[in-house]
């Protein structure tokens, strides 16, 4: 079956003529002549060192610095996405008031023990008084006929569980890197709504943007709905463009002293702080005074001066989304450890990709699950009916920041070099076929820059043969 009788509504062009490619987002273009690839490096196939620099994958385009979405095209993104996607919540536009059955279903969406055998990190079994517990104290007995949502601040960056503990889980013995209750991370500044407090008190579920979860109570800084909807609201801004940031050192205010920031967080700037006047024991001038929320010992939040150093990696706005700049953030990440489900205060191959592209200000679904099939994307689906040449000239089309899909993973396509497609992605593993024709596992285990064609998901079957979806973002144009 064709692509056109599958997905009529999608245009995704596979040959473009000069015209065409003066009109369309950027694609692939060989300059004259090709930058020099370095010396060819061990162990990963086909890799030479300059393929581990952004500035060698900008030269390869004679359009890199061409806007791929201008900041009125975002904007109108990002609304088609809280508009078109479930996965992404509008927080402000909760009732005020939730029944039982509503807050039951919210936590029992994600509070649901895995069939699978589960493992403590020594390797033991977990006991049933432990399961027991773990799903005690998530007070679904305790909850009230009606709950309004209490609103609040998240003061540092912090996991959210699929269960009010701590405890680590691993489906595997000996492999510690996947905990099964890590869902994903929230950082400072992030908005929430709370819905519902553990039986030990120490935990509470709530709604974020993009996720709803249990989150350490000593995390939110609560206040009324209009402070917490009201932060940020206007500039000036920070956003931080590193992989990540810290504030300054301060004994003075531990609250807001070396406190990470990840890539595309937006703190907004105190702009008329008086040149004189220290903040924290600190005078000002090398630093920006941005205003960050804190947690009081009552549990409500306070807004306190902080130092953001210039040094660090930051801008006044959102980034231009060019290829240059998409390939220069990806690679901010190059050789970041893997962290599953923001683990280790790093990120996985879902947050990677999100987090590149909120740096330009564009807003993605947390999981590979929900960006793979998000309606408010230019998406190139695919079956199992598909075969390989349709999914090699996929391939082929592949433009920088694509983002390729597999069942649990997603890759952003940087170039094509000698017949490969080359592709950068936060992966825990990856395999492929060495030189006396046995299949290599690499155990990556962290930002990587590999070729898509030779990665194998077995001994038979392609990643590309596993391909489910394509995403890109380009402008929107009538049908």
């Amino acid at each position: 079956m064709s692509l056109a009788s599958r997905e009529p509504r999608r245009r995704w062009p596979r040959r473009l003529t000069l015209a065409l490619c003066l009109l369309a987002a950027p694609a692939f273009a060989q300059a004259a002549p090709p930058p020099d690839p370095g010396a060819p490096l061990p162990y990963v196939i086909g890799l030479h060192e300059a393929y581990l620099t952004p500035q060698y994958w900008a030269a390869r385009l004679d359009n890199a610095d061409a806007p791929i979405l201008d900041r009125a095209q975002i904007e109108a993104q990002n609304a088609r996405m809280r508009a078109q996607d479930s996965h992404i919540q509008d927080i402000a536009a909760l009732p005020a008031q939730h029944d039982a059955a509503t807050v039951r279903a919210s936590i029992t969406a994600l509070s649901r023990w895995p069939t699978r055998a589960l493992y403590n990190d020594k390797g033991q079994a977990i006991a049933p008084a432990l399961r027991s517990a773990i799903e005690a104290n998530l007070g679904l007995d305790a909850l009230s006929a009606q709950t309004a949502p209490a609103y609040g601040l998240v003061v540092k960056r912090t996991a959210l569980r699929t269960f009010p503990t701590r405890e680590r889980v691993f489906s595997t013995v000996g492999d510690t890197d996947i905990d099964r209750f890590q869902e994903s991370a929230l950082f400072p500044g992030d908005k929430v709504a709370v819905v519902h407090r553990s039986t030990d008190g120490h935990w509470l579920f709530v709604h974020s943007e993009r996720y709803s979860a249990w989150i350490e109570a000593d995390a939110i800084a609560s206040s009324d709905k209009a402070t917490v909807l009201g932060y940020g609201a206007k500039g000036p801004y920070r956003i931080i463009t590193g992989a990540t940031a810290q504030t300054v050192y301060t004994p003075e205010e531990p609250r807001v002293s070396r406190l990470q920031l990840d890539m595309g967080v937006r703190l907004p700037v105190l702009a008329d702080w008086p040149a004189s006047e220290p903040v924290n024991g600190q005078q000002a001038h090398a630093s920006w005074v941005v205003q960050l929320p804190v947690r009081e010992a009552d549990g409500r939040l306070k807004l306190v001066p902080a130092l953001l150093p210039r040094s660090q990696d930051t801008a006044a706005d959102y980034l231009p989304l060019t290829p240059r700049l998409l390939l220069q953030q990806a690679f901010k990440f190059l050789g970041e450890r893997y962290g599953w489900g923001h683990d280790y205060d790093t990120r996985d191959c879902s947050g990677f990709v999100s987090e590149i592209y909120r740096s330009f200000g564009v807003l993605l679904p947390r999981n590979t699950s929900a960006q793979a099939i998000s309606p408010a994307l230019d998406r190139l689906p695919f079956s199992s009916k598909d075969g390989k040449a349709l999914r090699d000239r996929a391939v082929t089309d592949l433009q920088v920041g694509d983002l390729v899909y597999i069942p649990g993973h997603v890759m952003m396509a940087i170039g094509h070099v000698d017949g490969r497609t080359w592709v950068i992605h936060d992966t825990a593993g990856g395999s492929w076929f060495g030189a006396d024709g046995t299949r290599v596992q690499a155990h990556l285990n962290g930002v990587s820059v590999t070729p898509l064609e030779p990665m194998m998901a077995s001994d038979t079957v392609r990643y590309i043969d596993r391909i489910t979806n394509i995403q890109r973002l380009r402008a929107k144009t009538p049908e």
